[in-house]
């Protein structure tokens, strides 16, 4: 003879029942997506200015230099921002169908990390950069 306590029954949905919020998880998981969308996009073109500085630069400059390098770290984190939003929102949209949502510290921590390391990298372009463009071609 087995028992079956209320709890087990309880915890086996009904097919067909939805959660009532899903509707409000879709949207809001949505309106993520787009948010690190925009995140993505503003890195790449971040990273566009800063290749394209040194057309400002007068008298423009014939090489280089080291901006493209940061420049192209701003564009592929973008990139990659866009990459990883895209399969974390159909992770979640699944994760929300499924009713099995468990929120993720590693995004948050992961693209934390990232911003830190491209904000230290333009902090040391911009103070290690010199302001006449004659001595850049002194140095060189």
């Amino acid at each position: 003879m087995q028992l079956q306590s209320k709890s087990t029954e309880e915890n086996h949905k009904k097919p067909g029942k939805l959660n009532p919020s899903r509707i409000r998880d879709h949207l809001a998981n949505e309106r993520t997506y787009l948010a690190w969308m925009r995140t993505g996009i503003s890195l790449l073109g971040f990273g566009v200015v800063i290749v394209r500085l040194r057309v400002l630069q007068t008298p423009p400059l014939s090489h280089l230099g080291n901006g493209w390098k940061l420049g192209l770290v701003f564009s592929l984190v973008g990139l990659i921002t866009v990459w990883l939003s895209t399969t974390h929102y159909f992770s979640v949209r699944r994760d929300i169908e499924e009713d099995t949502y468990q929120p993720t510290d590693r995004w948050i921590i992961l693209f934390s990390l990232a911003i830190m390391i491209l904000g230290s990298g333009v902090v040391y372009f911009v103070f290690n950069t010199p302001l006449d463009p004659s001595i850049a071609f002194l140095s060189e």
